[in-house]
C-alpha cells in the first residue's frame, strides 16, 4: 500500500514535470526514494501522515538533486562526444523546464526560511498530494489555518518565481 502510494506521489511530481525529468519513471523515484530514507536510519513513525510528510520532503531534495546533476551535465560536467541528432535538439529545449525546477526549489528554500510551516504545507500539498482537510489534521492546526497558509505560500512562491523570470 506504501508503495502504491509513493509511486502516485512521484506519478503526480513527473507528470507536471515530464520534459524536465525526461528519463526518470516512477519506480526509479520511488527506489531511489526509499534508499534514501533507508539509509542506515531507524525512522519510525506514529502515525502514516507523518510519514508521507517525511516522504514527500525527501522527494523534494531527491528531484532537485536529479534537477542539479542534469543541468551540471548540461554545463560539460560530464563531458561526452555525441553525434547531434534530433533527440539531442529536443533535450537542449527542455533546459528551460529544468531551469524552472530549481527556481521552484530556491523558492521553496527561501519560503522555508520565512515561514516554516507555510514551506510544510507546500510540500504536504504539492509532494504528497494531501489535501487541505489531511494537512490540517496531520499538523494538528485547523483548516482556515491551513488555507492561510496555503494563500500565503502560493503568494510567496509566485512573486520569488516572477522576481526570477
Amino acid at each position: 500500500m506504501v508503495y502504491e502510494r509513493l509511486k502516485t506521489m512521484a506519478s503526480t511530481r513527473l507528470a507536471g514535470q515530464r520534459s524536465a525529468m525526461l528519463t526518470l519513471n516512477t519506480t526509479e523515484i520511488v527506489h531511489e526514494l526509499y534508499l534514501r530514507l533507508n539509509a542506515g536510519n531507524e525512522l519510525a513513525f506514529e502515525h502514516p501522515l507523518q510519514f508521507f510528510s517525511y516522504a514527500a520532503k525527501a522527494m523534494r531534495h531527491l528531484l532537485a538533486d536529479i534537477v542539479r546533476h542534469r543541468m551540471r551535465v548540461r554545463e560539460g560536467g560530464e563531458l561526452q562526444r555525441v553525434t547531434i541528432t534530433f533527440s539531442a535538439i529536443a533535450d537542449a529545449a527542455h533546459a528551460d523546464s529544468m531551469v524552472h525546477a530549481l527556481w521552484i526549489e530556491r523558492a521553496l528554500s527561501e519560503l522555508e526560511a520565512v515561514d516554516a510551516r507555510a514551506a510544510q504545507v507546500v510540500e504536504l500539498r504539492y509532494f504528497a498530494g494531501l489535501s487541505l482537510e489531511q494537512i490540517a489534521e496531520q499538523l494538528g492546526l485547523t483548516r482556515r489555518t491551513i488555507d492561510r497558509d496555503w494563500q500565503f505560500a502560493r503568494a510567496f512562491l509566485k512573486t520569488a518565481l516572477d522576481a526570477e523570470t
